[in-house]
């Protein structure tokens, strides 16, 4: 599909503006379009033809511009009096919902210049299989655990909810556990299967990812995913969980499993530290950092994970705050740790020809590392 040739049968019947866009479009037919088109998200704004994001990139629908009062209309279709109160009141609204038939969305709607407008990521309605996804074995090995803190973590749009979907599912198949998630807003939607599976969403069922943690433990839960540890709080929660026997997952919007690891240290008081690398260096089971980067000759993306599981010496490590040495830590002994940088899960997609060698070194963390690695002889 070309960047500019989108477009349905309404498009080509209302070519005339945004006031008669509103009259004869309806949201639901944007969502089909991106459905069918494999789209990821529709971005609705004031000023610009409704978008979609196609295999990493912006693409824009043949109609007009919207206008402010547009986008509004076009929003609003989707929102309950409740929800449009609660937007105007707040001047944004987290929420997800489903279309029968089509499929699950999650949806940011926020002002801009004066206009509403909105973000819908696409939620496939089947919650992803594990083997489908191809995801590396270990990912099995270090969840099939009983206690502990598990990390999934990437930029927007890699792939973090579709990869812990997919180890919830899993254990959701095998554990006869009961399974707690704290989302904002829920995305999959796990039914009850060998586990009794618990989702509470943000706003919905509870006021606060505080105040549902607080409960938590009152809760009899085996398995917990919080949604994003975005605050002390959440972190300080999720880490005292784990230490009290139960298997945590969470994400965080960090771009390597060293940074991660720095991250949940630093967003504590200095006198603090020292106590939290020591109890994440007990807790810890793993790391994996994600992004997905657009294949070169075809359509579709590929995903990338660095992994990091914490061995011996990388708990030491932890514990002496010596994280910069971790990294050189992830390389020994790989085909026993099943642990993979993301330079060489980079590689990997080169040495295949999924991508390229200028759209890997564009997408590389350590770029400097990579190039001698792919061939690149420093000039």
């Amino acid at each position: 599909m070309s960047k500019d040739s989108t477009q349905t049968k309404t498009q080509t019947e209302t070519h005339a503006g945004g006031a008669a866009i509103t009259e004869s479009l309806k949201i639901q037919q944007l969502f089909k379009l991106m459905v069918d088109n494999g789209g990821s998200d529709l971005h609705l704004t004031p000023g610009t033809a409704p978008a979609m994001r196609v295999n990493g990139d912006i693409v824009r629908v043949k109609l007009p511009a919207l206008d402010a009062s547009t986008s509004k209309a076009l929003i609003y279709q989707i929102l309950s009096e409740e929800q449009r109160n609660e937007f105007e009141k707040n001047l944004e609204l987290d929420l997800a919902f489903g279309i029968k038939g089509l499929a699950r969305f999650r949806a940011n709607i926020f002002y801009s210049k004066g206009g509403v407008a909105a973000v819908f990521r696409l939620i496939p309605s089947a919650v992803p299989d594990f083997k489908a996804l191809n995801l590396p074995n270990v990912l099995m090995e270090m969840t099939d655990v009983t206690n502990g803190l598990f990390l999934v973590t990437g930029p927007t749009g890699s792939g973090k909810s579709t990869t812990l979907a997919a180890l919830i599912n899993r254990l959701n198949e095998i554990e006869p556990a009961h399974i707690v998630t704290l989302e904002d807003p829920v995305e999959f939607v796990h039914p009850h299967k060998m586990s009794i599976v618990n989702q509470r969403e943000i706003g919905r069922d509870t006021h606060s990812f505080e105040n549902a943690l607080k409960g938590l433990l009152r809760q009899d839960p085996d398995i917990v995913l919080v949604g994003e540890m975005r605050d002390v709080e959440t972190i300080e929660a999720a880490l005292t969980i784990a230490e009290t026997g139960h298997l945590v997952f969470g994400t965080l919007h960090t771009n390597s499993c060293v940074q991660t690891m720095n991250r949940l240290v630093n967003v504590f008081p200095s006198d603090q530290q020292d106590q939290v690398r020591t109890l994440l260096s007990f807790v810890l089971q793993g790391i994996v950092s994600q992004q997905l980067i657009p294949k070169t000759y075809e359509p579709g993306r590929v995903a990338c994970l660095e992994i990091l599981r914490p061995t011996s010496a990388i708990r030491n490590l932890i514990r002496e705050d010596k994280m910069h040495q971790i990294y050189s830590q992830m390389q020994i002994g790989q085909d026993k740790t099943g642990m993979t940088t993301m330079n060489q899960a980079i590689k990997k997609h080169v040495d295949s020809g999924a991508i390229d060698v200028e759209t890997a070194m564009s997408y590389s963390t350590n770029p400097e590392e990579l190039g001698p690695q792919l061939g690149i002889k420093e000039r």
